[in-house]
């Protein structure tokens, strides 16, 4: 059983990017980035999905991204919040005379648990899901719903957080109390995938470093895009000011000479492909079987 540290209070998952929904597409520079770098490790990748599902897509920037890259292609849109999937209406009705491709093409959007999604196995060409990953407690039942849905030949690709990620933060405050979301190693996310039965993983990470004028307008960023920490072993109360005085503090001390103050963005990389299976001398398949997964 896993540690009680290890739960995501999927609840507060869902709260915080529910908040952020109406201010998320302001401040998600980070977010347009790695998808911007996804987007571009695509062109060493021979792929023509006939069916696209964006996991995790939020306000649905990449969706447009990707409907241009593959032009012939349905693309689907889900969530766990259902305020960012209508964000994502509502920005496409007020810019639907500039982008006429959008009146051609709907695009279904689905509030749905990312580790138990509504369809069928093999129906999937590329899976696609940008920094989702770490706001889910067990990424390996994700990975797991990927291998079902996904074609032979289908690929996922995806980006998360990395243990690195606001490493600055953590230690300003230095009190043992939780105030970031638990981040896992790239290693990790490739063995979990092996273990989920994809074919010829690649994994690579890199360390960003974003700049802010202030310590408190990394937290306003932080809580207009709905990146606050979400673990259940959080503090519930209110931190208080001496506390918060504490950790502006020992932050600023970090600030370069201009008086802006860095916050450290590890972000880790995924691709990998779902194979046909592996068959015997007789020709017949070898197939995993998991019996929680056929409980669920």
């Amino acid at each position: 059983m896993k540690a009680p540290a290890q739960f995501v209070d999927q609840r507060q998952v869902r709260r915080s990017f529910a908040r952020a929904a109406a201010s998320y597409d302001e401040v998600a520079v980070l977010q347009r980035e790695i998808a911007s770098r996804m987007l571009a490790r695509l062109d060493y990748v021979r792929i023509e999905p006939q069916r696209i599902l964006d996991l995790g897509c939020g306000t649905g920037a990449s969706l447009t991204a990707l409907h241009e890259r593959y032009p012939g292609a349905l693309l689907i849109g889900a969530d766990l919040c259902e305020n960012m999937l209508r964000a994502r209406q509502a920005s496409r009705s007020r810019v639907r005379w500039l982008m006429p491709l959008l009146r051609r093409q709907r695009t279904p959007l689905l509030a749905a648990d990312a580790g138990a999604l509504p369809f069928s196995p093999q129906s999937i060409g590329l899976l696609w899901s940008n920094l989702m990953l770490h706001w889910l407690d067990d990424p390996l039942v994700v990975f797991r719903e990927a291998h079902r849905l996904l074609d032979v030949g289908g690929l996922l690709m995806f980006s998360a957080c990395g243990p690195d990620t606001l490493k600055e933060l953590r230690a300003s405050f230095n009190d043992g109390q939780v105030h970031t979301q638990r981040f896992t190693d790239m290693h990790d996310y490739g063995d979990m995938l092996l273990e989920c039965g994809f074919s010829d993983p690649v994994m690579d990470a890199e360390l960003l470093t974003m700049t802010y004028a202030s310590v408190d307008q990394l937290l306003i960023d932080l809580r207009h895009s709905g990146s606050t920490c979400a673990m259940q072993t959080r503090n519930h109360g209110l931190t208080g000011r001496a506390a918060w005085a504490r950790a502006r503090a020992a932050y600023a001390r970090l600030a370069a000479d201009d008086g802006r103050v860095p916050a450290t963005v590890e972000v880790v990389y995924g691709h990998a492909w779902k194979a046909a299976p592996r068959k015997t001398p007789a020709g017949l398949s070898i197939v995993r079987f998991d019996p929680q997964q056929r409980m669920r």
